[in-house]
C-alpha cells in the first residue's frame, strides 16, 4: 500500500502550503520559479490590499485544469474560472460572517464587479485563487480575488484574473433575514474610506440595472446572418441539490458558469470561430433561485467592435413547484468575447446588424460602454457632453 500523502502541516520546504484557516488543499512539489514568475506573484500579492497583512480574512485554493474545464482549443472556459472565484469568495465571506458568537449564516453572492480575463489558462495548468476581504459595511462584505495560473512543469506563473465580489449574510433559520457583518480592522484609515466609496458606487449601479428587468429575449423564425436573432441562444436548466447552498438556493458560481456558457454559444454562432471570454461587466443577482426551479438563461448580442463582441445574458427563474410565485428575473450581466485563430491571435469580428429600434438602442448603449472602458484602460476621462 502506498504511503499516505503528508498533511499540509507535515509538508517539507518546497511544497505548496495551505492558506491560513483552510482545512485542506493539494500538496505538490513546486519547481524553482523563474524571476518573471516570482515578479508576477509578488505583484499580485502587493495589489491585494486588505485590512491587515497576515490575517485570517485571506485564503488561497488551487486546482489543476482538466479537459472538461476547457473548450475544443484547450482554453479554460471563463465560466469555470468564475465559478472558482465565487467559491473562494463564498468560503472567506461565510467564514468571516460566522467569526463571532451569534446566529449562524451563509454568505450569498449579490454582485460581481467587472472582471477582466488578462491571460488565457490552459489544460494542465494549476489555478491558484486568492481571496481577501477588503471592506465590510453593516450588511455586506467586499471580497477581492486574484487568479494565477501555474505551469507545474516549468514553475512559470501569470496573473489571469482580478475580481471584486459583494456578499450578504443570510440567516440559516430565515433565508429572508440579512444579518449584520462583523467589522474588520483596517491598517490604514484610507482603506475604509475607499471601500465605502466602492460600496456606494455598486449600490447605485445595482439600483439602475433593476430598470432593465422587464426585457425578454424572443425567438425569431428564419433570421438573417449577423443579426441579433441569428445568434441569440437560450439554455434551460433544472436546479438540483448539487447546484445549491445549505439554504437550498443556487450557488452564484453555478449561475455564472451557465451564463458564460450561453454567452459563448452566442459568440460562436456569430463569428463561427474559436472564441474566449475577454471580460465580464458587473453581474447583478436580483433575486435568489430556489432548488427545484427551472431557470432559463438567454443571451443576445448587443454590440460589436472590430475585434470584440458584447453579449447580454439574462437569467429568469420559474418556480414550477410553487404556484404562488410567478417567473422572475434572477440575474443579468454583459459578457465580452473575442475571436481567435488557431495561433491564438485575435481576428476581426463580423459586424452586428441591428434591425429593430430596441436593437439599435442596445447597440448604441453597448458602444457607449465599450468607449468608456477603452478610455478607462488608456487612463483617459470621457469628456462630458
Amino acid at each position: 500500500m502506498a504511503p499516505p500523502l503528508p498533511s499540509p502541516s507535515m509538508a517539507p520546504p518546497g511544497l505548496i502550503h495551505f492558506a491560513p484557516g483552510l482545512p485542506d488543499t493539494c500538496v505538490l512539489p513546486r519547481p524553482p520559479a523563474s524571476a518573471a514568475a516570482a515578479a508576477a506573484a509578488a505583484a499580485a500579492a502587493a495589489s491585494m490590499s486588505g485590512p491587515t497583512a497576515d490575517t485570517p480574512s485571506a485564503i488561497q485554493i488551487c486546482r489543476i485544469m482538466r479537459p472538461d474545464d476547457a473548450n475544443v482549443a484547450g482554453n479554460v472556459h471563463g465560466g469555470t474560472i468564475l465559478k472558482m472565484i465565487e467559491e473562494a469568495g463564498a468560503i472567506i465571506s461565510t467564514r468571516h460572517c460566522n467569526s463571532q458568537d451569534g446566529e449562524r449564516c451563509v454568505a450569498a453572492l449579490a454582485r460581481v464587479e467587472r472582471t477582466d480575463f488578462l491571460s488565457p489558462m490552459c489544460i494542465g495548468e494549476v489555478a491558484h485563487v486568492s481571496a481577501e476581504i477588503t471592506y465590510t459595511s453593516k450588511h455586506s462584505v467586499e471580497v477581492q480575488v486574484h487568479v494565477m495560473s501555474e505551469n507545474i512543469l516549468t514553475g512559470n506563473k501569470k496573473l489571469t484574473n482580478k475580481a471584486t465580489l459583494w456578499y450578504v449574510p443570510l440567516s440559516l433559520k430565515n433565508v429572508d433575514k440579512v444579518l449584520e457583518v462583523p467589522p474588520v480592522v483596517y491598517s490604514r484609515q484610507e482603506q475604509e474610506e475607499e471601500g465605502r466609496k466602492r460600496y456606494e458606487a455598486q449600490k447605485l449601479e445595482r439600483m439602475e440595472t433593476k430598470g432593465r428587468n422587464g426585457d425578454i429575449v424572443q425567438p425569431v423564425l428564419n433570421p438573417e446572418p449577423n443579426t441579433v436573432s441569428y445568434s441569440q441562444s437560450s439554455l434551460i436548466h433544472l436546479v438540483g441539490p448539487s447546484d445549491c447552498t445549505l439554504h437550498g438556493f443556487v450557488h452564484g458560481g453555478v449561475t455564472m458558469k451557465l451564463m458564460d456558457e450561453v454567452a459563448g454559444i452566442v459568440a460562436a454562432r456569430h463569428c463561427k470561430t474559436n472564441i474566449v471570454t475577454a471580460s465580464v461587466d458587473a453581474i447583478n443577482f436580483h433575486d435568489k433561485i430556489r432548488k427545484g426551479c427551472v431557470i432559463t438563461i438567454s443571451g443576445r448580442m448587443t454590440f460589436t467592435s472590430n475585434k470584440s463582441m458584447e453579449i447580454e445574458v439574462l437569467v429568469d427563474a420559474d418556480p414550477v413547484v410553487d404556484n404562488s410565485q410567478k417567473r422572475y428575473r434572477a440575474a443579468s450581466a454583459f459578457f465580452t468575447y473575442v475571436s481567435l485563430n488557431q495561433e491564438g491571435k485575435s481576428l476581426p469580428v463580423p459586424q452586428l446588424l441591428p434591425e429593430t429600434e430596441d436593437e439599435k438602442k442596445r447597440f448604441e448603449e453597448g458602444k457607449g460602454r465599450y468607449l468608456q472602458m477603452k478610455a478607462k484602460r488608456q487612463g483617459q476621462v470621457e469628456p462630458q457632453p
